[in-house]
């Protein structure tokens, strides 16, 4: 592995493990074995290595938009909107569970959503433009929402997902029945998102103050 592989993978475990504010590059340079220098003669501050992870990445991101693209958009079909689910969280799972993948995703899971400017400008440059396309597919498949309701939809499976790849604490819950992102679950967290999905976005006929006030009352 060349220096500048080594740095990136080095800054992709740290920040996976720690959190990008609690690493310093002097840390970087010597999980990578390699000079302090070095790391900002390769990427600049760290806020530019933290960057340059997810450009490394960014293929992932191509990886689910041609997945996206492949399904057939039909919202009388049933199974249109599981496979949306799949081609949003099946690369994802595939990628924690491998040995190259397994940091980035971590990280992904761990650190994207934190409220810091890196985090953001990391949303913003490589994330929203995926978000947009699978909230579009999720509306267009449930025609009778609005695409506001489709997105916060999108941000409640993000969050299932995120929990997934992430929570360890499954495996103590489920008494090591379970293993935290093991692939293997994602038929349940295709169906339960599916479900979810189609349970809380308004159907037709029914407005969302309506759902919402009928949930209230079966609670």
């Amino acid at each position: 592995m060349d220096r500048r592989a080594a740095i990136l993978l080095a800054a992709e475990k740290l920040f996976a493990q720690y959190g990008y504010h609690a690493v310093s590059i002097r840390q970087i340079a010597e999980e990578a074995k390699v000079p302090v220098a070095l790391v900002s003669y390769y990427f600049g501050a760290k806020h530019e290595l933290f960057h340059a992870i997810f450009e490394h990445w960014s293929p992932t991101i191509d990886e689910r938009l041609v997945r996206l693209r492949a399904v057939p958009i039909d919202p009388a079909d049933p199974r249109t909107l599981p496979r949306i689910i799949e081609a949003f969280i099946e690369p994802v799972l595939e990628l924690r569970a491998s040995p190259e993948g397994e940091y980035y995703a971590l990280l992904v899971a761990r650190e994207l959503y934190n409220a810091t400017e890196e985090a953001y400008q990391v949303q913003r440059d490589f994330f929203d433009p995926m978000a947009h396309a699978f909230i579009d597919a999720l509306h267009a498949a449930l025609p009778h929402t609005t695409r506001g309701q489709a997105a916060k939809g999108y941000q409640l499976a993000m969050g299932v997902l995120l929990t997934h790849l992430s929570d360890a604490r499954i495996e103590r819950l489920s008494r090591n029945e379970m293993r935290c992102a093991d692939p293997a679950a994602a038929p349940m967290l295709v169906s339960f998102i599916a479900a979810g999905l189609r349970a809380a976005l308004p159907r037709p006929g029914t407005p969302a103050e309506d759902t919402t006030a009928s949930t209230r009352a079966r609670a």
